[in-house]
């Protein structure tokens, strides 16, 4: 009887345990607001969003649409329009053009470099340069070695910088850098340039007479040279994973230059605000004084910045190059230490001031976020603890 009785009380507490529910998970938001949470956070100046790739909703979301200084993340909405309006098979090009005449093997005149952007341009490329005008069978140059930077604006930085970040976060900007300005400041990008470019011409047996200096193209001149750059999605991968702020400096002015006006930071920021509207990706508070996020004054939302990866991560024409370009959990670029856990299964882009520090992109392809954090300054140590406990645990959603 006492042994029934023990089978029959076993059998009861084994049908208990089976028709029981299972124990609910704690809710997802309250979860992620306290990942974001810390002490040396304000979650007041915090803004994050996570959305569902497939369907559209939202996972999470605060603070959404209040602007918040970006830091790198700004290279993000840089690298759509980008890859948008100047096509994932740009190049950019640096001309050598002559004026005057030539008589045999002497080019009575100038030669004038004229840089059009391309923030890559090296020594090797002004040597191939060279190599092309030596072929043409030119040995004497009877002028100058002029530099032409004149298809951007002479600004060497951007409002709200600190005076140090040229020369110290970025060279100074030019259309015609070489070598990312070595020399700078003793000598002005494009005068450096020129100056390399009459060396390299020595190289290869071509004497200039007159010296290195500065001048300006006239549309009549003679095209005698070109070289041109990889293409943009290669410049874009590396601005990304290693978050080059020259790169994405000079990719912004490059955006108006293109455009047909004067190429400037702040004609590419209006062009870059102006194609998010015009993709119904939401623009209120956004500013874009540079192209890099080292400006002070630069404003995104996280709202912007879903949207604006959202849109990248579904374009076809574009959309390798896009996702290509961000960095990868555990594997490369600013990403590369972090999250190992889920090595492989996060794209994005880190971004970090004394202001700000931030992480967007996407997990696996199910979903994109965006986590802004200010502080004055922001402990990034925390902020970045913070975004990594954020999307581990969107990521086991």
């Amino acid at each position: 009887m006492i042994r029934r009785a023990s089978l029959l009380a076993v059998a009861a507490v084994a049908c208990a345990a089976a028709t029981a529910a299972p124990a609910a998970a704690p809710p997802l938001e309250p979860r992620l607001t306290k990942a974001l949470t810390a002490p040396s956070l304000s979650l007041g100046r915090t803004a994050a969003l996570a959305v569902d790739v497939a369907s559209g909703a939202v996972i999470y979301a605060h603070n959404s649409s209040l602007p918040i200084a970006p830091a790198s993340n700004e290279k993000i909405p840089v690298t759509w329009v980008a890859l948008t309006s100047l096509g994932a098979g740009y190049r950019f090009h640096t001309e050598v053009y002559g004026t005057g005449t030539r008589a045999g093997s002497t080019w009575d005149g100038d030669l004038i470099l004229k840089g059009f952007g391309d923030p890559t341009l090296a020594t090797a490329d002004v040597n191939r340069l060279a190599g092309t005008i030596a072929g043409r069978g030119i040995r004497t140059v009877t002028g100058r070695i002029l530099g032409d930077e004149s298809f951007y604006d002479a600004k060497r930085g951007a409002a709200g910088w600190k005076h140090y970040f040229i020369g110290g976060e970025t060279p100074p900007l030019s259309a015609l850098v070489v070598d990312r300005a070595r020399g700078w400041p003793a000598l002005s990008p494009p005068l450096l340039a020129a100056r390399t470019f009459r060396e390299a011409l020595a190289r290869h047996g071509v004497t200039v007479v007159g010296r290195p200096g500065l001048g300006i193209a006239p549309l009549s001149a003679t095209t005698l040279a070109s070289d041109v750059s990889d293409p943009l999605p290669a410049i874009v991968r590396h601005m990304n994973h290693e978050s080059d702020n020259f790169y994405a400096e000079m990719l912004l002015k490059q955006l108006a230059a293109v455009a047909g006006s004067a190429g400037t930071s702040t004609g590419g920021g209006r062009l870059v605000i102006t194609a998010m509207r015009e993709a119904g990706i939401p623009v209120e508070g956004v500013r874009m004084v540079d192209g890099s996020g080292l400006s002070s004054l630069d404003r995104l939302t996280a709202d912007a910045l879903v949207g604006v990866i959202e849109a990248g991560a579904t374009d076809p024409a574009i959309k390798a190059a896009f996702i290509g370009s961000l960095a990868v959990a555990g594997v490369s670029g600013t990403l590369s230490r972090r999250l190992p856990a889920l090595r492989g299964q996060v794209r994005g882009k880190t971004g970090t001031t004394n202001l700000a520090c931030t992480l967007s992109g996407l997990i696996r392809s199910d979903v994109v976020f965006a986590v802004l954090e200010n502080g004055n300054p922001v402990s990034s140590w925390a902020a970045r603890a913070a975004q990594d406990r954020f999307v581990t645990i969107l990521a086991a959603r």
